[in-house]
């Protein structure tokens, strides 16, 4: 049986609720580099996404979950980009909001627990996530999780003037 409940949190569809969480978490500068956000989101832009979210991930090719505490707090996104049912794979990103919650169990429990879902529910073969070569915590935390390096893409992120390298790490369900 697949869950959406771990240990440490739970994953939930994102809600009306989330509309201030969103805003903080899209409008912070310091998740851009990872985001690709260049500019700022309004809460009207935001209400428009929200109001659309329910749209199922076979429409849209994408699904983001709420990383929830057990008191239900929203402490987290989660990521499905570029589903690809026919080719049975797509893209996963997380990102933690405040970094005093980060590096303890809470990421690895929200990859392990949507991995599980997207090969037994959706019956993917291979999930994909594409990480900057300077975040040695992310990079640490997919290949804990079975992910294994398979290519770098050179100069693939520009970033406040600079260029960086992104490397693409892969997890395959036999």
């Amino acid at each position: 049986m697949v869950t959406l409940k771990g240990e440490q949190i739970y994953l939930r569809a994102l809600e009306q609720k989330d509309l201030d969480f969103l805003y903080a978490l899209e409008n912070d500068t310091d998740v851009w580099e990872v985001s690709g956000t260049v500019t700022p989101y309004s809460k009207d832009v935001l209400q428009l996404y929200l109001d659309n979210a329910h749209r199922d991930i076979y429409d849209v090719k994408q699904l983001r979950l709420v990383i929830c505490s057990h008191e239900h707090l929203a402490i987290g996104l989660i990521d499905v980009f570029d589903f690809e049912p026919n080719h049975k794979r797509a893209g996963i990103g997380i990102i933690i909001l405040n970094e005093n919650q980060r590096n303890k169990g809470v990421g690895a429990e929200a990859v392990t627990l949507l991995c599980n879902y997207l090969f037994e529910v959706l019956g993917l073969r291979q999930v994909y996530a594409n990480i900057l070569e300077e975040n040695a915590p992310s990079l640490h935390l997919f290949k804990k999780l079975g992910f294994q390096e398979v290519g770098m893409k050179k100069d693939w992120v520009r970033f406040k003037g600079m260029f960086k390298n992104e490397v693409l790490l892969q997890k395959i369900n036999n």
